[in-house]
């Protein structure tokens, strides 16, 4: 099949989170099953530092009454592995951010991704892309399958083009003022309550739901969350009037940049068999870069992630402050940026207990890795997680995800009961309320256990390990939806 997936991040071309990483990995995998894939994103400031070459060829919109210019630019980015092309308006994507600025929105997010969507269809012809399948993801892409199916289903060569709408997270759904329809061209009267309004406002998530030919989302468990309230945040009806045609595809990961044998980043390469001796030099290597106690015997928990309420960052931070302030001998390490406050309770924690926690408040990948690699336990308490990364890469490296039972956390970590203890299936631990009693209890479970039963932890480590989550699973499922939708009608 020829596949076009469009975007509005890649990693590494240019990422704010898990969605870059998705976009950047799948087109590989769907490339190496044999499918000829091109991968279609915005030409930001991020993007200009990787190789690329101009197209020639000119793009033309109208938009709210005015032309708007563009040009296309190629280039090819070895993690990738296949053709990206970078749909180039400087006064639109030249910019600080993706999407924000000072954590302010900008205020013309709604028309520069109404010009993304036209130029992601309008490469079919300019850049003669041989197309079957438009794959697109959340709302910054939404308009496409309403301008496939209005405008575009009967131009010659856009005739028998499908399109996939795959939501990353429900919660970013591209919301603007009714006024921003016009700047759609597409007539006022699709906006309605059953295809692209929602409470008066225009919703370019909304709009990919209902007209594309088919939806996935990343995770089977999230899949059947978003169909009823609160986890679809106000879309519940519009799913659950779609649900023969909504898949949950859970993630993979790229097993070549997380791999414990070969990752640069890392101090102790290990394999499940060289697990023990690589681990512990990870470990310490990690405890000697982030200023903490090098010892080898007290248990090392990790945290990697945005500082914010929906990751649960409140909640690992009061736990954190009580496991400090009670002496208990455990070490936090934690990565990531957000809100402000936590950030500045994190700093507060990690100067009063500087022998226990240790904090770096930024995002760096080379960081992240190390983390992993060097906890005993990795921490992801979110209140909501579509599919999760985080913690695949955990299960990768031998460290014990400990985790709140939701969305693709469910799909992604077994559980330690008696039963999976008996089948030597579990590989973590879930929690089922986002509290502070019920984060208390995951963590002090994974403790007993770590301190207790190491051939049991010894186990789950190993079970983690040996687990395929590479994207060739995840590729082949989206091929065989990728055929499915071929076979449904077209919708109008």
């Amino acid at each position: 099949m020829n596949i076009l997936i469009a975007s509005s991040e890649a990693a590494p071309l240019a990422k704010t989170g898990g969605l870059a990483d998705v976009c950047g990995a799948l087109p590989k995998a769907l490339a190496q099953l044999g499918h000829q894939v091109t991968l279609i994103l915005p030409a930001y400031r991020s993007t200009k530092k990787y190789p690329s070459e101009p197209t020639g060829v000119e793009l033309r919109i109208w938009i709210g009454g005015r032309e708007v210019r563009g040009t296309y630019r190629k280039c090819v980015i070895p993690e990738i592995g296949v053709p990206v092309y970078l749909v180039e308006h400087d006064s639109y994507f030249d910019r600080d951010g993706l999407y924000n600025s000072n954590n302010e929105d900008y205020g013309d997010n709604c028309e520069r991704f109404v010009f993304f969507s036209y130029a992601v269809l309008e490469a079919v012809r300019l850049l003669d892309l041989k197309t079957d399948i438009i794959h697109l993801n959340d709302w910054q892409t939404g308009l496409v399958p309403a301008l496939q199916s209005i405008y575009y289903r009967d131009y010659p060569g856009y005739e028998k083009i499908s399109t996939l709408f795959t939501i990353h997270n429900i919660a970013y759904q591209g919301v603007f003022p009714a006024a921003a329809m016009s700047l759609t061209g597409l007539h006022w009267k699709y906006f309605n309550w059953l295809q692209m309004e929602c409470y008066d406002h225009l919703n370019l998530l909304k709009t990919g739901i209902v007209f594309s030919d088919g939806i996935t989302t990343v995770s089977p468990n999230y899949a059947r969350e978003i169909t009823s309230s609160p986890g679809g945040c106000g879309l519940e009806a519009v799913l659950r009037n779609r649900r023969d045609v909504l898949w949950g595809i859970t993630n993979g990961i790229d097993t070549d940049e997380w791999n414990p044998e070969t990752d640069p980043f890392i101090e102790g390469h290990f394999s499940v068999e060289t697990r023990g001796i690589g681990k512990l030099q990870s470990k310490l290597a990690l405890q000697n870069q982030m200023d903490l106690p090098q010892r080898p015997d007290v248990p090392v928990i990790g945290l990697v992630g945005r500082l914010t309420e929906q990751k649960g960052f409140d909640l690992a931070v009061e736990l954190i402050y009580r496991k400090a302030a009670s002496g208990e001998d455990v070490q936090w390490v934690l990565l990531g940026s957000g809100d402000p406050i936590l950030e500045n309770r994190l700093r507060e924690l990690a100067s009063r207990y500087s022998q226990n926690v240790a904090v770096s408040i930024r995002y760096s990948n080379e960081l992240a890795h190390q983390i992993i690699a060097g906890s005993d336990i990795f921490l992801m308490p979110s209140r909501f997680e579509p599919c999760g990364l985080t913690q695949l890469y955990s299960l990768r490296y031998g460290t014990i995800p400990v985790v709140h039972a939701t969305g693709g956390l469910v799909d992604t970590v077994t559980d330690l009961t008696p039963e999976t203890e008996a089948d030597k299936t579990a590989n973590g631990i879930r929690f089922c309320h986002a509290d502070i009693q019920g984060i208390t209890w995951g963590i002090d479970s994974a403790l007993d256990v770590y301190r207790n039963r190491p051939e049991l932890w010894s186990q789950m480590q190993d079970t983690g390990m040996t687990l395929d989550i590479s994207w060739t699973q995840s590729a082949q499922k989206y091929v065989d939806i990728y055929q499915k939708i071929r076979r449904i009608r077209p919708r109008k």
